[in-house]
């Protein structure tokens, strides 16, 4: 932690945990930024940070390999549903995760490869 870096709050803990998962929403870029920035200040943050990273990781890969097969002529419209499944899959998972970890609870994704230890 950074000399002006403050431990978060109990609160603020559960806050920026929720939004890592929420974020899922946006692919992994969030709980990326809200692993490398905030871990070191709160315990819960690092934890969720890091299940919502390691979730959203491989299905936002996927998600934008799709996207760049769906300009391919003849084959593109079913690339292009399937990142939307993708996305719309990652969304549902992600709300569902972000509203149980508000309540202060864990949580943990039943599909996870857990790529960042």
């Amino acid at each position: 932690m950074s000399a002006d870096a403050q431990p978060l709050t109990a609160s603020e803990d559960r806050q920026w945990a929720t939004m890592s998962h929420f974020g899922g929403i946006l692919g992994f870029f969030p709980s990326l930024v809200i692993y490398l920035v905030m871990r070191d200040r709160g315990p819960f943050t690092a934890q969720e940070s890091k299940e919502a990273l390691n979730f959203t990781l491989p299905p936002t890969i996927l998600a934008v390999l799709a996207n760049l097969f769906a300009l391919i002529d003849g084959l593109g419209s079913i690339f292009a549903v399937v990142a939307a499944l993708i996305w719309l899959a990652l969304t549902v998972f992600a709300v569902k995760a972000g509203i149980h970890v508000n309540k202060g609870e864990p949580y943990r994704y039943a599909l996870n490869l857990r790529l960042i230890k």
